[in-house]
This record gives C-alpha cells, structure tokens and sequence, in this order.
C-alpha cells in the first residue's frame, strides 16, 4: 500500500514499496530512495522530486484536508 503525506508548507511525502513514478510519456523515474519527496512549490532543481527549495522560498500551502462539516478555509 502506498501512502501519501501532504507536509505543511513541504513536499508531497511518497511511502510504499509499490509505488512507481511514471513521467507524462509513460517512462518510470528511477527511485534511488524510499520514502521520496515530490516538490510541489515548483522550485526545486530536481523536479519532480523534492530539494529543500520550499523552505528557502518561503511556500506557504493553502490546502488542507477537511472533513465533511469543516468550513472551507485555508492552511494555517
């Protein structure tokens, strides 16, 4: 079973040994490491994998997972 973590104002936290990351032209990414990291502030040098450019750019998430009978707000 695969999971995935949101990180607050991180990466996307990718965990599983059945996971395969496939690029737009159906070509699996090598994985050297699990647990990965997908970057999703758009500022990481090693896209589509996480490298720490979030923290020094400052990304500030505006999603969270809410349950049925949350308001519908930001992140905090």
């Amino acid at each position: 079973m695969a999971t995935i973590k949101v990180r607050q104002n991180g990466s996307l936290l990718v965990e599983g040994d059945d996971v395969t990351l496939i690029d737009w032209n159906g070509n699996p990414y090598p994985l050297a490491k699990r647990p990965f990291a997908l970057c999703r502030c758009g500022h990481s040098t090693k896209k589509p994998f996480c490298d720490g450019s979030h923290s020094r750019m400052g990304f500030a998430a505006a999603e969270a997972a809410l349950g049925p009978d949350a308001a519908d707000k930001p992140a905090v």
